[in-house]
C-alpha cells in the first residue's frame, strides 16, 4: 500500500467515505465533513479543468481569467496548465485571442486522469504500517483493506467525468456559467 505511516489515521477516515461521497457528488448530494485532500497543485488543475468544462461552445479562457473565477493564484496557473497540456486534457493557443479549452469534451475527462496529470500516479507504494514499499516483506495485516478502499477511490475517480459534476455556486465559478451538454433541457 502507498501511504506513509503519518498519514495512516487520516487515509482511514477517507477510505471509509470517499466512493460514497464521489458518488453522492456526481448526484448532486452534499455530504458535510468529509476529508480528502490534494495538493495545491491537484486542487487548482481540478479547477481551473472546471472552468475551462463550463466555458460555452468550448471557448478559449485565458489563465487570468481562470485564475481570477477560480480563486487560483496567476503566478502557478501556467504551470499546471502546462502539465494539463502534456497530457494531453487542454489546448493551448499563444497570443492576443490566446487562452486553453479542453482537449475533448467533458464528458470525456474524468477527475481521475486531472489529478494524475499533475500529481502522477494515484497508486501508492508505501506500506501503511511500515513505512517502507509495499509487498517487499509480505504485506502488512490491513494491506487487503487499504488496498481495497484505494482502488474504490481510484474507479471513483475514474468514472466522475468533468461534465457530470454539480455545478455549485459556492464553488466560486462565475455567474451565468453553464453546465456543458445541458441546455435545452
Amino acid at each position: 500500500m502507498c501511504l506513509p505511516v503519518r498519514e495512516a489515521a487520516r487515509a482511514i477516515v477517507v477510505a471509509a467515505s470517499l466512493a460514497a461521497v464521489a458518488r453522492k457528488a456526481v448526484d448532486g448530494t452534499h455530504t458535510p465533513g468529509v476529508r480528502m485532500e490534494l495538493t495545491k497543485r491537484g486542487d487548482y488543475a481540478v479547477r481551473a479543468m472546471l472552468a475551462l468544462a463550463r466555458a460555452p461552445d468550448g471557448r478559449r479562457i485565458s489563465v487570468r481569467r481562470i485564475a481570477e473565477e477560480m480563486t487560483i493564484p496567476v503566478r502557478f496557473l501556467p504551470q499546471v496548465m502546462g502539465d494539463l497540456a502534456a497530457a494531453g486534457l487542454v489546448e493551448a493557443t499563444t497570443g492576443r485571442a490566446g487562452g486553453y479549452r479542453l482537449a475533448r469534451p467533458a464528458t470525456e475527462v474524468s477527475l481521475l486522469e486531472v489529478v494524475e496529470a499533475v500529481e502522477g500516479d494515484s497508486r501508492r507504494r508505501t506500506c501503511v504500517l511500515r513505512a517502507g514499499p509495499c509487498g517487499v516483506d509480505g504485506f502488512c495485516d490491513v494491506h487487503d483493506v487499504f488496498f481495497e478502499a484505494q482502488d474504490a477511490m481510484l474507479r471513483t475517480l475514474a468514472h466522475a467525468r468533468l461534465a457530470d459534476l454539480p455545478l455549485r455556486r459556492g464553488g466560486r465559478l462565475a455567474e451565468g456559467a453553464d453546465r456543458p451538454g445541458r441546455q435545452g433541457e
